[in-house]
């Protein structure tokens, strides 16, 4: 019977495949260039053939090479997410949870949620990492943290996660009661251009997500602003400064009282969908389990003012 392969043989292997130099992989993991080279060689002969092609200062994967880099990848992948499982189980002993979340999420969205959250589990501690979505994901997939307050992705996207979904809003144009744009039932696209909008970080999600649909619709999205502070948004638009792209359900008390007035973005309606991501494969504990039901709860109790209709 053959020899089980090595993990150490696997890190530098996937290492060297990744940086194409012995002395680049032995920087990323920490050794010697000689101890990457001694592993790779040890590899190579139980496995009985070559995996890379040494070109100068550099080396390329051979055909067998990149097959086996692919077993490679997912053996490793394995290897995290079981470490990742024991380390769960044993920091329950400790009682936290991590969690990776939004600015939105963390200002307008989890308070309620983590406060019910403590009744529950009054000894658990909870730390959040907060950042955008893409850095949300690279937290999860490193096993920084347990679970990611995030917005729903394309399966395709990140076939390696678990998205429970709780909760679904639409962007909207937030606009004063004195705008042009209040008295209509939508806003003339042939104007969007040319209005001063207020938009979220231009790097996150629902920034790509609304370039994509005013470029579907024809609209040139040029003429913004960004902003993280959905308060000052909400200032700046009742000075008359712009609008601002933002889900009803931020400005209701304001929409309530008309002091702001939401109108639909265009002929069709742009939604997200929140949800907590997890490892797929990965057994939740109980109080992850608890915080998942507890955002869907405090989602359902949500009002959602609907913007104008579209004539």
């Amino acid at each position: 019977m053959k020899p089980l392969l090595e993990s150490r043989q696997l890190h530098a292997f996937s290492a060297l495949a990744r940086r194409g130099s012995f002395t680049l992989a032995a920087k990323d993991l920490h050794l010697t260039q000689s101890a990457v080279s001694h592993a790779l060689k040890a590899l190579e002969k139980d496995l009985g053939c070559r995996l890379v092609d040494r070109v100068g200062k550099r080396v390329q994967l051979t055909e067998a090479g990149r097959e086996f880099l692919r077993h490679t990848e997912n053996i490793l992948r394995e290897m995290l997410a079981a470490r990742t499982e024991m380390e769960t189980v044993s920091r329950w002993n400790h009682r936290q949870l991590r969690l990776a979340a939004g600015a939105t999420a963390c200002e307008h969205f989890l308070p309620p949620v983590l406060r019910a959250f403590q009744e529950s589990f009054p000894d658990c501690s909870i730390k959040i990492e907060t950042g955008g979505q893409r850095r949300q994901l690279e937290l999860l997939r490193a096993a920084q943290v347990d679970l990611a307050v995030v917005f729903e992705p394309a399966a395709a996207a990140a076939d390696d996660l678990v998205f429970t979904s709780f909760f679904e809003d639409e962007l909207c144009l937030i606009v004063s009661p004195r705008h042009r744009w209040a008295g209509r039932p939508s806003a003339p696209r042939e104007e969007i251009e040319s209005e001063p909008l207020f938009v979220p970080n231009k790097t996150g999600y629902t920034f790509r997500a609304l370039n994509d649909y005013f470029r579907e619709e024809k609209v040139v999205l040029s003429n913004f602003t960004e902003l993280a502070s959905v308060e000052a948004m909400k200032e700046l638009v009742k000075l008359r400064l712009g609008s601002a792209v933002l889900p009803p359900w931020l400005v209701r008390e304001e929409l309530k009282n008309g002091g702001l007035v939401a109108l639909p973005l265009g002929p069709r309606a742009l939604r997200r969908r929140w949800s907590v991501a997890h490892w797929k494969g990965r057994r939740l504990a109980s109080a992850e389990e608890a915080f998942i039901r507890l955002c869907e709860t405090m989602a359902g109790g949500i009002e959602q003012p609907a913007p104008r209709a579209v004539a």
